[in-house]
């Protein structure tokens, strides 16, 4: 039950044989908690008979007293504390293997978890809840901002992906340049101010224009502007062919 679901989906995704036989089973819930509590209490249920009818026909009827204490304590640290610790802990580890039992036994005592899920569910209709609706996990905004922070991503995407939750507060000013403040080249000038200024600008796109900043004739991309930088004899010519 502590696997993580949206890694799951993503595992069943990619055709993981154990992570799908794993989201079959937790499809119905109702009916995979009621297989691991009937084993659970089919179990505990048979050692207390067998450990006390040993017990007495030991100690005789002060036996009870001693085989409930020892009993106790085993079941709470082998049967209950440790195992569920490790699955929490660990719940891939735990659930893929489980589920190559859990399914024959789900088929096998599918009558007798049909009988109790009717039972469980009336139980379950009475305080209004309706257990045939399928429940869908979704993740408010905050939650997800919380899952990318612990997701262990490097920082650069991490901070993109977080980006996209302040967009609401950004206003035009945030993300617009204003036109006295845009920096680009001017063809006008001589090939050898041009290539000095190519040089100088660290920009993904540099815009082109003639005279002012009004007169756009395109824009060259940081990998264009290496090619027409690498040539032999860069010229006003040779640069247009770079021009988008």
């Amino acid at each position: 039950m502590a696997i993580n679901r949206y890694r799951l989906k993503h595992l069943v995704k990619n055709r993981h044989k154990p992570a799908r036989r794993v989201n079959k089973l937790l499809a119905r819930t109702d009916k995979l908690l009621g297989v691991i509590l009937i084993g659970n209490n089919f179990v505990n249920i048979l050692a207390s008979v067998l450990a006390t009818l040993i017990a007495i026909r030991i100690w005789g009827d002060a036996g009870v007293i001693y085989v409930t204490i020892v009993l106790t304590l085993i079941i709470l640290i082998f049967a209950e504390v440790t195992p569920k610790t490790i699955a929490a802990l660990k719940p891939e580890s735990i659930a893929f293997p489980a589920s190559f039992l859990l399914k024959p036994l789900l088929k096998i005592l599918e009558p007798l978890v049909a009988l109790i899920g009717v039972i469980s569910n009336s139980l379950v209709k009475l305080l209004g809840i309706n257990p045939e609706k399928e429940f869908e996990e979704e993740l408010s905004p905050e939650e997800l901002r919380n899952l990318l922070l612990s997701s262990g991503m490097p920082k650069r995407q991490l901070d993109m992906l977080l980006g996209i939750f302040d967009m609401d507060y950004l206003s035009v000013n945030d993300v617009m340049i204003a036109k006295n403040e845009i920096v680009g080249i001017n063809l006008k000038d001589d090939i050898e101010i041009i290539v000095k200024n190519l040089n100088t600008l660290r920009y993904t796109y540099i815009p082109l224009y003639k005279d002012t900043i009004d007169n756009i004739s395109g824009f060259i991309s940081l990998n264009k502007k290496a090619d027409f930088l690498s040539l032999d004899k860069p010229s006003k010519t040779s640069l247009k062919t770079f021009i988008e």
